[in-house]
C-alpha cells in the first residue's frame, strides 16, 4: 500500500521515484541535444527505456517534462550568484563566481544548452523564472557591484554588461562545446579557461592606483 502524506495524497512509490528520474534524465539528453521542437515523447521514452504510455503515466506530455527540468535547472544555476556576498572582498567575489560558473559549465553542459535553447526560443516556457526569480537576484547583484563601483574597490564599468559577460565567457564551453572541442585541438575544452579569465577580468576591473 502506498504511504499517505499528511494531506492524504499518496506519496510515489521508489519505483515511481526512479522512473521519473530515468525520464528526468533521459528528457536532459534529448531536450539538450536536440531542442524543444525537435525533442519528441518517443525519442525520451526510448532514452529511458520505458514505453510512451509509461511516460505519459507520470507526465502529461512532452511540456510538462520540459518546465520540470527548466524549473529544476533555475535553482542551480542561480546559486552560485546568490553567493556573491557584498561584504567580501570584492574582486575576489567577482574572480570566485566567474569560476563557479565556468566549473558549472564543466559539470552541466546539458543544463547550460538546454536553457540555452529555451532562450533562444524566446523563453516560452521559463519567462515566470525570469521575471520572478532571475530579474529580482540580478538587480540586487548589479547593486552590489555598483556599490563596490562608488567605492572604488574595482574599476568603474557597468554591472549587468559584467554580468552577462561572465555568463558568455563562461557558459560559451558548454553550449559550443563540440566547436570548442575541434579547436582546442585535443584538449580539454576548458583546459587554460580558469588561468585566462582570472586574468581577464582582474585586469579589467582593478582600479587604477
Amino acid at each position: 500500500m502506498d504511504e499517505t502524506g499528511d494531506n492524504g495524497v499518496a506519496k510515489p512509490s521508489r519505483i515511481q521515484k526512479q522512473n521519473r528520474g530515468r525520464i528526468i534524465e533521459a528528457a536532459l539528453d534529448v531536450f539538450s541535444q536536440h531542442g524543444y521542437r525537435g525533442a519528441t515523447l518517443d525519442q525520451i521514452a526510448e532514452r529511458a527505456g520505458l514505453s510512451k504510455p509509461n511516460i505519459l503515466y507520470y507526465f502529461n506530455g512532452k511540456e510538462e517534462i520540459h518546465v520540470t527540468l527548466l524549473s529544476q535547472l533555475m535553482d542551480r544555476w542561480l546559486a552560485p550568484l546568490r553567493r556573491l556576498d557584498p561584504e567580501g572582498e570584492p574582486l575576489d567575489e567577482i574572480l570566485t563566481y566567474v569560476r563557479r560558473k565556468l566549473e558549472m559549465s564543466r559539470k552541466y553542459p546539458r543544463e547550460s544548452r538546454l536553457f540555452a535553447n529555451e532562450i533562444l526560443q524566446g523563453a516560452p516556457r521559463i519567462a515566470p523564472h525570469l521575471e520572478g526569480e532571475l530579474k529580482p537576484l540580478v538587480d540586487g547583484a548589479a547593486s552590489t557591484i555598483q556599490g563596490w563601483i562608488d567605492a572604488g574597490c574595482i574599476a568603474p564599468t557597468e554591472p549587468r554588461h559584467l554580468i552577462f559577460s561572465i555568463w558568455a565567457t563562461t557558459q560559451h564551453y558548454a553550449d559550443f562545446e563540440a566547436q570548442v572541442g575541434v579547436l582546442m585541438d585535443g584538449r580539454a575544452a576548458t583546459d587554460g579557461a580558469d588561468a585566462f579569465l582570472t586574468t581577464l577580468y582582474t585586469r579589467m576591473l582593478q582600479p587604477v592606483s
